[in-house]
């Protein structure tokens, strides 16, 4: 497995790394993406060490805390053979204080989180999502503090707006505070705005990113066909109204896409779609989720090979559409204002 450098920072992650939301299946949402118990996630875990993948990405509203804990009972007695992952911001609890990023909220969700995975740090420590009603130099300043104790080894980000990474970045820089090293963002052949203005400032200021949802929500996975009736057993039927919206349309141009440059690769859908992430830039790792062993050593076959600039090109270009303002603008002003290269 290809390591890679963590944005700016000297942490190396491997280019493919699993996430843990398919441990538990404590509440009908969650069940749907999977429901693994400690026995099947610690043989889950066995694979990808294996493989060289060592990042375990969780989070603590994932199944109400029961995938952390699932996962802090897998790795028991490995933790030095594993980078942990895990996240906080999003509603635990029904107080008015057990949500969002105040110095109130992301202490006592850190402490919970190291509780309930059997630890006494993570390696990467990410708000889920980014808090209005605190301020900026509140979260990070309690971020900071979090690495000074020694509880977090990184922080990181998800799912932020480019002026909300930018400026929490610049605050960190002003007070020499700890930065964000990662953004872990939803990215994949169906949803490609996040080449609009974040790969740009993740290139600008070194910030890598981990990406999240890769195949789409689940529509990439090579069983959604134009003309045929979605899968019995696809978690779309439970999940897909929470997801981010595509049209069939798209949806079936770009599996057309993928089925061809499957067809010449000998590779699967799947496959196809997250090693085309690989390729992109500022991509430090792509998370991949499994059921079971079979589907997660399919997509660890995703790595190791690299499509030719021929079959990236013909992807892109099924997967193109037309950006929001200012992006389509921009997009006209490429003397001064490039587009990313891709590839790495």
């Amino acid at each position: 497995m290809e390591y890679r450098q963590l944005g700016g920072s000297g942490l190396k992650v491997p280019a493919l790394s699993f996430g843990a939301a398919t441990f538990g299946g404590g509440n009908e949402f969650f069940r749907a993406w999977g429901s693994t118990d400690v026995e099947g996630a610690r043989r889950l875990i066995d694979i990808c060490l294996e493989a060289d993948v060592n990042l375990f990405d969780t989070a603590d509203v994932y199944s109400d805390g029961l995938s952390e804990e699932i996962l802090g009972g897998a790795i028991s007695g490995r933790r030095d053979k594993v980078l942990i992952s895990t996240k906080a911001t999003f509603r635990m609890g029904e107080g008015p204080n057990n949500v969002g990023s105040s110095r109130y909220h992301l202490t006592r969700a850190c402490e919970a989180s190291l509780r309930r995975l059997n630890t006494d740090y993570v390696d990467i420590y990410t708000l889920h999502g980014f808090d209005a009603l605190t301020p900026v130099e509140e979260a990070l300043r309690t971020l900071d503090d979090l690495v000074q104790s020694g509880k977090v080894r990184y922080i990181a980000c998800s799912n932020f707006s480019g002026w909300h990474l930018m400026k929490s970045l610049a605050v960190s820089e002003k007070y020499g505070w700890s930065r964000y090293v990662a953004h872990q963002a939803y990215y994949s052949l169906v949803g490609r705005e996040y080449e609009w203005e974040l790969m740009p400032l993740a290139l600008d200021q070194k910030v890598g990113t981990i990406v999240w949802s890769p195949l789409g929500w689940g529509r990439l996975t090579g069983k959604i066909r134009r003309n045929q009736p979605l899968p019995a057993n696809s978690r779309l039927h439970e999940t897909a109204a929470q997801g981010p919206p595509v049209s069939d349309e798209f949806l079936y141009q770009v599996v057309d896409a993928l089925d061809q440059v499957a067809e010449e690769t000998g590779k699967t859908v799947a496959q196809v779609a997250l090693n085309w992430l690989l390729q992109r830039p500022t991509v430090a790792s792509v998370i991949i989720g499994a059921r079971d062993e079979m589907q997660l050593r399919q997509n660890l076959a995703a790595a190791g090979w690299s499509l030719t600039q021929e079959q990236v090109a013909k992807l892109d270009a099924a997967s193109d559409t037309v950006p929001v303002y200012p992006y389509w603008h921009q997009r006209q002003f490429t003397e001064r204002n490039p587009a990313p290269i891709v590839g790495r």
